[in-house]
């Protein structure tokens, strides 16, 4: 199995070398390949901050990733409950942060937005405590 980094996704995705995005998307089809939860966090970064897509755009191509038949993503529940959370409005790293949480008793932060955008959804497990 081959890992790859995120500027291989990064080319995959956006397509703005055609040459490194062809071979991209080969490195990518030819053999099963890892992608590192690290990986993830990077690439909602370089789309957001380099790229400026939005975040429906981004959590669509993570979650496309994380379904894809030959791919394998670390943390990946984790990660496409994070790329879901994106949508309705969380920053990605810390809806990871926390969905990487799940199984502990409370997630501390000294982020109030984070706290109090958590607390309006009922479904948030760990809770979120501002400290």
């Amino acid at each position: 199995m081959r890992a790859v980094d995120t500027n291989v996704l990064v080319r995959a995705l956006v397509q703005d070398d055609p040459a490194q995005g062809r071979r991209a998307l080969a490195c990518l089809e030819d053999q099963p390949v890892y992608v590192p939860v690290t990986v993830i966090l990077e690439l909602e970064w370089v789309l957001r901050s380099r790229y400026g897509f939005s975040s429906r755009t981004i959590a669509d191509a993570i979650e496309k990733i994380a379904i894809l038949e030959n791919t394998v993503v670390g943390e990946q529940d984790a990660v496409v409950a994070a790329a879901s959370k994106l949508r309705s409005g969380w920053d990605f790293a810390d809806a990871l942060h926390h969905a990487l949480a799940a199984g502990c008793d409370e997630f501390a932060t000294f982020d109030t937005t984070l706290a109090k955008r958590a607390n309006r959804d009922a479904a948030t497990t760990p809770p979120i405590t501002a400290v």
